[in-house]
């Protein structure tokens, strides 16, 4: 199989945090970046949820949403795109769960499971946290027939931590209208 492209566009769901400098701003950002990619659509985004730290505690608290995109890239090479905008926006990997401009997950792609050194799909503990379940909520499909509304749904009624997550804003995201300059 192609590693870079598929023939058929799939939909993929990732999530966005930052704690550190205009973290509104950098979520924009990012979606905009993503956006401008060739084969890389952004579909729909969640509200922006203000949470507290999980794992190191001692740094400020993130913004965090998720965001639908249509991609022809294989997982791995939508992965490469992604922690290339994290690079690009000035992410340093120092402290395991630490502080961060830009953090992008790779959450969940149709059709897709794997489990290499790189990526793991789905994301082996986006139905662990709140930060990644609330935003997720706000933009699976009711009618989504993969399975993934349901593990949703379940994981939303026992999740820790529902008490640190506030709505930040419900829009950060102005519909895609950079995508058509590519």
């Amino acid at each position: 199989m192609n590693t870079q492209s598929t023939s058929e566009p799939s939909e993929a769901y990732i999530a966005l945090g930052a704690n550190l400098g205009d973290r509104e701003g950098t979520l924009k950002e990012a979606l905009i970046r993503l956006n401008r990619h060739a084969e890389i659509e952004v579909l729909r985004c969640s509200s922006v949820y203000e949470t507290e730290p999980v794992g190191y505690l001692d740094q400020p608290q993130f913004l965090n949403m998720a965001a639908a995109l249509r991609t022809t890239l294989a997982p791995e090479a939508l992965l490469q795109v992604m922690l290339g905008i994290e690079t690009q926006l000035g992410r340093v990997r120092d402290i395991r769960y630490g502080p961060r401009t830009v953090d992008l997950d790779l959450l969940w792609v149709e059709n897709q499971s794997m489990d290499t050194p790189d990526l793991t799909l789905p994301h082996p503990r986006m139905l662990e946290r709140a930060f990644v379940l609330f935003p997720l909520n706000d933009i699976v499909p009711q009618n989504e027939s993969s399975g993934l509304r349901q593990l949703i749904t379940a994981a939303l009624q026992h999740i820790e931590g529902k008490e640190g997550i506030c709505l930040w804003t419900t829009n950060v995201w102005d519909g895609g209208s950079e995508h058509s300059e590519s």
